[in-house]
């Protein structure tokens, strides 16, 4: 049944991505989970809370079907003019757009192949990959850090997992920009997605043929009790890794380094004691995440969530980067403090659909700004932070540019 408007239903302008916490923080206070309407016109219920996300991201009851999410944006359109541009339902049907029992299997299989030891093995690579593009800064008074090393170094590791030839890597940031990115036309969209689908095949045939060492001949090759990822599986897998993998690590060094600049003094003691660099890196996970909202999700049953009841077949909106503000989870939330308990923040998310690209995602986070801060102790920001935007996107959460100044 079609959800009926009602008068107290917000409606989110398309610039709220530049100060999303002021909103969240908002939301927070006024209380539960409540409808709003998101900047392409689709009516959601959004989640700030943080209990009430992890509960909710927990919840059986809470569905991530990705052939189902088109057909809901028509339902929840404003008007039919107003849904967003639709990604072909097989490039959707990934595993972070699955249900049990097909997710247990698709993450048990990828699983076989992205193992946490073949994910440490790459950390004498991905700190040489970072050291080559740190060494082409060399001389340079001011470079743009998103360009000059966040987006070279996740494209270059992402394309040797994928053993994708070097010639054809730039094609990654492309397609990224327009799957993840807003106002993009249908067009752009389905011409993006033609081209995944079409790259990888190929890049499947490829591997069938002559498997190397990479993680995506594994995937391709994998097998467990004689079950394996079909070819249409692999497509949609790289879809995942191609805009989720590379965009929200390229954004987490970015936010990173903006974080630490912004904050001085949690800058100095990292310099101080280098040790600290694997917490910090979590706190900043917290404090300025590269997701500041979860991927839809839709109710199959109605739901009693912080004192109102979600119904069946409404689309829900975790907003990550608002949970993980929230001061009844973390005292002084708005604060960094690199040498903060955590505990459990959900900058990659909880239960079933837990990052899986969380120990590599970490750990290109952690070298990225590492290295760089050991290079250049003196970095600074080379622009007023006030004139940095932020992408016009209500899931990626990560700055358009990051002017620096070197100083070594």
């Amino acid at each position: 049944m079609q959800s009926r408007q009602t008068t107290n239903v917000e409606r989110l302008s398309a610039d709220f991505v530049q100060d999303s916490y002021t909103l969240y923080a908002r939301l927070r206070e006024a209380g539960p989970p409540r409808e709003v309407l998101m900047p392409h016109g689709i009516k959601v219920w959004m989640v700030t809370r943080y209990h009430d996300a992890r509960a909710l991201l927990g919840d059986s009851r809470i569905s991530k079907d990705g052939r189902r999410v088109n057909e809901l944006f028509t339902r929840h359109a404003e008007s039919p003019d107003r849904a967003p541009a639709e990604v072909d339902d097989d490039l959707a049907a990934h595993m972070l757009n699955s249900d049990p029992p097909n997710h247990v299997r698709l993450r048990r299989l990828v699983g076989k192949a992205f193992t946490e030891r073949r994910v440490k093995l790459l950390r004498p690579r991905i700190e040489e990959i970072t050291d080559e593009l740190l060494d082409a800064m060399v001389g340079k008074p001011e470079v743009e850090l998103i360009e000059e090393l966040a987006a070279p170094l996740t494209i270059t590791v992402l394309a040797e997992l994928l053993g994708v030839p070097p010639e054809n890597r730039k094609v990654f940031r492309a397609w990224t920009n327009t799957l993840v990115g807003a106002n993009h036309t249908a067009e752009e969209v389905a011409t993006a997605s033609a081209a995944v689908a079409r790259f990888t095949e190929d890049l499947i045939d490829a591997k069938h043929a002559d498997p190397g060492e990479d993680m995506f001949s594994a995937l391709v090759q994998v097998t467990d009790e004689g079950d394996r990822l079909t070819k249409d599986e692999l497509v949609a897998m790289v879809f995942l890794l191609v805009v989720a993998g590379h965009d929200t690590t390229l954004s987490m060094i970015g936010n990173g380094v903006f974080a630490l600049l912004r904050n001085p003094d949690q800058l100095g003691r990292l310099l101080a004691d280098p040790a600290l660099l694997p917490g910090a890196v979590d706190e900043l996970l917290r404090y300025e995440g590269s997701v500041s909202l979860a991927t839809f999700r839709f109710t199959t049953d109605d739901i009693a969530l912080g004192g109102v009841t979600i119904p069946a077949g409404e689309i829900v909106v975790v907003a990550l980067g608002s949970a993980n503000r929230d001061t009844e989870k973390f005292e002084q939330a708005d604060q960094l403090d690199i040498t903060r308990r955590l505990g459990s923040h959900l900058a990659f998310g909880h239960g079933i659909h837990y990052c899986a690209g969380a120990p590599l995602g970490r750990l290109q986070v952690e070298i990225g700004i590492g290295r760089l801060l050991a290079r250049y102790p003196r970095l600074a920001l080379a622009v007023d932070p006030g004139t940095l935007r932020w992408k016009s996107s209500t899931i990626m959460h990560g700055l358009e540019t990051l002017p620096v100044a070197l100083r070594p």
